[in-house]
């Protein structure tokens, strides 16, 4: 484990204190927190918030590439304006689940948690987010398409490839009707697997939602996209 950037736990003790616990906890995921939450709510709705956006430029030298190679994964960055999803955690699970969420996203400190206001088809609500500062050591900057290509053939961590990690946010998203245009175009830039020449990686929905489209449907309490049972904290990345 690298060492941390920050001491997580004074900015745990801040997002707790933030929320209260005195209603339900939302979050807000825009990577793999979407099709890999790993801890248990009782809704879950497409959401979009304005000022930020999602980016493929944050380092990953344990997850999803090593020290030598280092792998790529989200951050959310400020400018422009994201599609996601916001999870609705009961109260009384609020305090475990914000734990395990720092065990999985904030063991070395490198984002900033804000409570952002996320537009959703049935109204506003306040989500913690994890979101990642143009100042951190883990900023990739700008990287030019040859840098992406060797990365998504090469980087692989502890969690699997880079070019996984982003092809599996691209079709989730997909499924939920959001479209990521930028993430496309990256994960076009992938070479198709050695064992199956003239495959394509996957391709952008044309049932696309971007942020001024409807709103896609809102999943409910019960419906088989409505819960998750958490399976251990797994550290890794929105």
């Amino acid at each position: 484990m690298p060492k941390p950037l920050r001491d997580p736990q004074p900015m745990l003790e801040r997002a707790i204190a933030d929320w209260g616990g005195h209603e339900d906890l939302w979050l807000f995921g825009y990577g793999s927190l979407i099709w890999r939450p790993d801890f248990g709510f009782t809704e879950r709705r497409p959401a979009w918030v304005h000022g930020w956006h999602r980016a493929l430029k944050m380092w990953s030298r344990v997850n999803r590439g090593s020290v030598q190679t280092p792998g790529l994964v989200f951050g959310l960055l400020s400018g422009g304006s994201c599609r996601g999803m916001v999870f609705r955690v009961p109260k009384a699970e609020g305090l475990e689940t914000l734990k395990r969420l720092w065990l999985r996203e904030m063991p070395t400190g490198v984002y900033d948690p804000k409570w952002l206001r996320c537009g959703t088809d049935d109204g506003p609500v306040r989500a913690l987010a994890f979101t990642l500062s143009r100042r951190s050591p883990n900023f990739t900057g700008e990287l030019s398409e040859e840098r992406y290509r060797h990365i998504f053939a090469n980087a692989v961590g502890r969690y699997g490839s880079s070019l996984d990690y982003a092809q599996q946010t691209l079709l989730e998203l997909q499924r939920h009707s959001i479209h990521d245009a930028a993430l496309a175009r990256l994960v076009a830039l992938a070479p198709p697997p050695a064992s199956a020449p003239g495959k394509q990686a996957p391709q952008p929905s044309k049932a696309a939602a971007d942020c001024d489209a409807p709103p896609a449907p809102v999943y409910v309490p019960g419906s088989p996209d409505s819960s998750s049972q958490p399976s251990g904290p797994s550290k890794e990345n929105t």
